[in-house]
């Protein structure tokens, strides 16, 4: 069995909406059955027990290596502790050649899980071991190292029950919710809008301390020292006991409570030092409280009492730590519930007030505090208190927020009860802390938990808004360009700024902000990124969703211009146009219950697509009459379509006309394929809500020129000649130049073509037994794009094609594009027309440019 091709699927793609890790995995003839395999499934279930039935897909007969790579990638996971569920394996049309897909909740883990399972199905077939036990223990390691924490995780969870996008920015805890100008970022438990100058208060305990007594808040006396003897001297000053901790400081870390004597103070003091200045303040006597606030709410409350153990006459105080530190419910960080006891000098220290050692043991029974602070990070537990805070509490604790000035804020109380004002309990506030944990809050150790996430979201986004931004997807085989930029320009027209991706580059409010290929979903992320997007538009090209799936979860409008005879067929298992809808299909399985497919109603397999949109559809094609049209149209639903010499939007007995002379795209009608891109560019500002004042407006100003369309049908004047250059490059783009410079006059046509290498023989023949019969003159030239291809054979091919021409009767062979198009211009005379398809669009464009110009 060998492994290839290894891809993370990071979107909705081919396979499901789930995240995936694709293989490519041959197999030899003999592992295509593992009944052929004497003893392998026996030794497999005993290596890996949890490994399930293995089962073969519906269209296979039998269960190969490929469905136990599967199988096992997916239990693998599962066992670890991951929310996994989907998992698939297809045969391709090579023989013993298989594509597994297997859904990841984090791709290093998704990865990771893939090497092991190979290591299993080897040692099986080996008849040799395989530690289960600790190839789960290396997932769930790896797990806890990528996944979120459980603060940022319930952000983010509440976010996705709302239909608020989401993508974390980095392996830590800064996430983005929504898109482009809507978007807010968060940084675990805190949110973009809180200043630098509020979180450097909340860290300075002593500034905090002058705030919140100006604001008439109850804060415990106290000060910072710069030795142990200062600080024994404030100790004694204010009284003992006192709490020594830094004056910069969070999680609880070097903070030492309810000190008696100088020795303790001692050992608090260089825990202290440790983490930065320190500071000495009055004990408070009761019990430590974290209150939750956000915004001006107080939304959760915790008690948190410190780590201890009991005694139970046997075991030393050490043992019993490490058995408490056992449960799989206690790890190191914050990915787990609750965090193992810390046995560091503060906890020694704190036992020897209770005249006991590590090596002590302890009567059955008796209560062993190993530290007075009860931050959970230390290995304290919490009990949830909100139903109990009083009001006037909660009224102090969002003072103390605001004073501060931050959005999320745990204030950390000390009193014997939430039951009553602090000042009747001679309680106050000793900390208030910026980005606070929130695990005591969603998982306390007793009591309810609570949605704190929620709350944090509400804040964020108003009622009803999800942080999106206008989107439409644009797919198929040709027109995709053309088409997302005219829907762009008229998102432009409306006032928008707009983003938009497509072959040419990416571009952002009128910018190009990059250049080359950019269809795919790395640049769809850097669109819906940028925060001076309004609106979105993202040309989606096969090549991205094959390797990465889409780059959002859903767009408002999917656009599938056509499918026709395909493109680029036999690459990547993608062998016919039945095979290449079910990719291109994908941006229509996205779109929202309230979005809408724009489909093309004259391509078959185009309007099929209308059976898997969870939203609504819009058919455009010319013919009004197209039964697609009439049905979809007597069912009272929308549709576009050519009326004499007008593009109709209806809706029932609503319409609404736009006269084509009036888009210049179209020229006044002519070229029929830039009238289905004007129609599928209408439908699809229809569904996203423009108005029709702008929509007009739009079409009218949108000139199907090198700057706003380059390679797309861009006609130029010659020296009384006219020009056309195009990006055409397969069959039915070939039929669609055809039919429109049929339109326009002229008295002799020549064309200048090449040939992409990575389209199949017949695909390259094809395009010249068409242009054959349309053109007196073909130049044939050979240059950059041979795509693997030995030197010739594309020249060869499209030659073969013109074995048959109808009317070419002179064909020439150059190699280098620019000497094509200078050769192909030298030979016009007024009134002839050439049409030059375009290989290197910028480069090619600014060569004509600059002969137009001399000319």
């Amino acid at each position: 069995m060998e492994v290839s091709r290894i891809r993370a699927l990071r979107g909705p793609n081919l396979w499901s909406r789930h995240t995936a890790i694709e293989a490519v995995v041959t197999c030899a003839e003999s592992e295509r059955a593992i009944a052929q395999l004497p003893g392998f499934e026996t030794t497999l279930r005993a290596l890996f027990p949890a490994i399930g039935p293995l089962r073969a897909s519906p269209e296979h007969t039998s269960v190969s290596l490929a469905h136990v790579l599967e199988a096992a990638t997916l239990a693998l996971q599962a066992q670890a502790g991951c929310p996994v569920t989907f998992s698939r394996t297809a045969a391709t049309q090579l023989p013993g050649v298989y594509q597994v897909v297997v859904e990841y909740s984090e791709e290093a883990v998704g990865r990771q899980a893939l090497e092991l399972a190979q290591a299993l199905i080897q040692a099986a077939l080996a008849h040799s071991t395989f530690d289960k036990d600790s190839a789960i223990a290396q997932l769930r390691e790896t797990d806890e190292d990528e996944r979120m924490g459980p603060s940022t995780g319930a952000i983010v969870d509440a976010a996705v029950a709302r239909g608020i996008p989401f993508r974390r920015l980095t392996k830590g805890s800064m996430v983005q919710f929504g898109w482009g100008s809507r978007q807010r970022r968060i940084q675990a438990a805190e949110f973009d809008s809180t200043s630098a100058v509020s979180e450097a208060i909340a860290q300075d305990k002593d500034l905090t301390k002058k705030l919140l007594h100006a604001a008439g808040v109850p804060v415990p006396l106290g000060r910072p020292v710069d030795s142990v003897e200062e600080a024994w001297q404030v100790a004694c000053e204010i009284g003992l006991p006192v709490v020594v901790k830094p004056q910069d400081g969070n999680q609880g870390k070097g903070v030492t409570v309810n000190i008696v004597d100088r020795a303790h103070l001692e050992v608090a003091y260089a825990a202290a030092a440790e983490i930065g200045e320190v500071m000495v303040e009055k004990f408070l006597p009761g019990s430590d409280f974290r209150l939750l606030v956000v915004g001006n709410k107080l939304v959760a409350a915790a008690r948190r009492d410190p780590p201890q153990v009991l005694g139970d006459g046997v075991h030393t105080v050490r043992e019993l730590v490490d058995i408490v530190n056992s449960d799989p419910k206690r790890g190191e960080g914050h990915a787990t519930s609750l965090t193992k006891i810390r046995f560091d000098d503060i906890a020694i220290a704190r036992l020897a007030l209770q005249d006991l050692k590590p090596e002590s043991i302890a009567e059955k029974g008796r209560r062993i505090i190993l530290r007075n602070n009860a931050n959970l990070s230390t290995g304290g537990t919490a009990t949830d208190v909100t139903d109990d805070v009083h009001p006037a509490v909660a009224a102090q604790a969002v003072a103390a927020a605001q004073m501060i000035g931050l959005h999320i804020c745990g204030v950390d109380v000390v009193c014997e009860s939430m039951l009553k004002p602090l000042e009747e309990q001679h309680g106050g506030i000793v900390e208030v802390n910026a980005a606070p944990g929130l695990r005591m809050h969603i998982s306390p150790s007793f009591g309810k938990g609570r949605n704190v996430g929620e709350a944090m979201v509400s804040n964020l986004f108003g009622p009803g808004d999800d942080g999106r931004i206008p989107s439409v997807a644009v797919t198929g085989t040709n027109g995709k360009t053309t088409t997302a930029r005219l829907i762009a320009h008229l998102f432009t027209s409306s006032g928008l700024r707009v983003g938009m991706t497509n072959t040419d580059g990416v571009y952002v409010n009128g910018r190009q902000i990059d250049s080359g290929d950019c269809s795919g979903p790395k640049s769809a992320r850097n669109v819906l990124m940028h925060p001076d997007v309004d609106a979105a538009v993202f040309e989606t090209a096969r090549g991205g969703m094959l390797r990465e799936g889409l780059g959002f979860d859903r767009c408002q409008v999917a656009v599938v211009t056509n499918i026709g005879a395909g493109d680029h067929l036999g690459l990547n298992y993608i062998t016919t146009v039945e095979d290449l809808a079910v990719l291109k299909r994908v941006i229509v399985q996205n779109v929202p219950s309230t979005g809408y497919a724009v489909l093309n109603a004259a391509d078959p397999i185009v309007a099929a697509m209308a059976s898997v949109c969870p939203g609504n559809v819009i058919y455009f094609t010319a013919d009004r009459h197209h039964p697609v049209m009439a049905t979809h149209r007597a069912q009272g639903r929308r549709t576009v379509y050519v009326d004499g010499e007008h593009i109709v939007a209806a809706v029932g007995s609503w319409r609404e006309q736009i006269a084509l002379r009036d888009v210049p795209l179209t020229r006044a009608g002519t070229i029929g394929f830039q009238v289905d891109n004007a129609m599928a560019a209408v439908a699809a500002a229809w569904g996203v809500g423009l108005n029709w004042d702008t929509i007009r407006r739009g079409l009218s100003s949108f000139a199907n020129d090198a700057d706003n369309a380059p390679g797309r049908f861009n006609v130029m004047d010659y020296r009384g000649a006219t020009v056309i250059a195009d990006y055409g490059h397969n069959p039915d783009a070939m039929r669609a130049l055809v039919s429109a410079v049929e339109a326009m006059p002229a008295k002799r046509r020549s064309v200048v073509i090449s040939g992409a290498g990575d389209r199949r023989d017949e695909d390259i023949r094809e395009q010249t037994v068409i242009l054959g019969d349309a053109f007196d003159d073909v130049i044939l030239f050979e240059d950059a794009c041979q795509r693997g291809r030995a030197d010739g054979e594309v020249v060869k091919l499209l030659r073969e094609g013109l074995a048959n021409a109808q009317r070419t009767r002179n064909v020439d062979e150059i190699y280098g594009e620019f000497i094509a198009i200078d050769q192909a211009l030298a030979r016009l005379q007024p009134g002839d027309l050439c049409l030059i398809l375009v290989d290197q669009v910028e480069e090619a464009l600014a060569h004509l440019a600059q002969r137009v110009a001399a000319a």
